[in-house]
């Protein structure tokens, strides 16, 4: 996001934003609601300065790539987008979702140390959830699921990021965290 698009939804000046980037300035008291809602951080966060820095640099973990094989379920992941091969077959790399609120997978961070991530699917041999990922700016951690196996996980916390999660039917979903 640039400066000129923040301040266009904050309806300040570009200016501004440039100045609170620069530790010149900080926003009025009255934008921290809404810029909480753009960068999905609470509030508190953003008073204590716990802030997680962009990093827009290539190598970025958030933007692996994800890769299913439809014959053996094998996954496979790249920093970016690559000539994959598994069983004979040329895989593309799956295409991220957003999640809707009551989508499939509820995440809830537990004492500030772990995530706890639960689903209700019913995980058939027909239709599951074949993997959970949670992805920050410097790791990837991904747990492997099977048909049958009830979505219980306990994942330690690691800052920001994303989890996703991918079925044969739904395709590959996220949550930003």
């Amino acid at each position: 996001m640039t400066q000129l698009q923040l301040s266009q939804m904050l309806n300040v000046t570009d200016r501004a934003v440039s100045k609170w980037e620069r530790g010149l300035g900080c926003p009025d008291i009255s934008l921290l609601s809404r810029i909480s809602e753009i960068f999905s951080v609470d509030i508190r966060s953003i008073l204590e300065g716990d802030m997680e820095e962009n990093e827009s640099r290539s190598g970025n973990m958030k933007k692996t790539k994800f890769y299913v094989c439809p014959v053996c379920g094998n996954v496979i992941t790249a920093a970016e987008n690559t000539g994959v091969v598994c069983c004979g077959r040329k895989l593309e790399s799956l295409e991220e979702k957003k999640s809707i609120d009551g989508e499939e997978i509820k995440i809830e961070r537990v004492d500030g140390t772990e995530l706890y991530v639960s689903s209700d699917h019913p995980m058939t041999k027909e239709n599951y959830i074949s993997f959970v990922s949670y992805v920050t700016s410097d790791s990837l951690l991904l747990k492997k699921l099977y048909p049958e196996w009830e979505i219980s996980l306990r994942l330690p916390w690691l800052g920001h990021g994303k989890v996703m999660w991918y079925s044969e039917k739904e395709g590959l979903k996220y949550k930003l965290i």
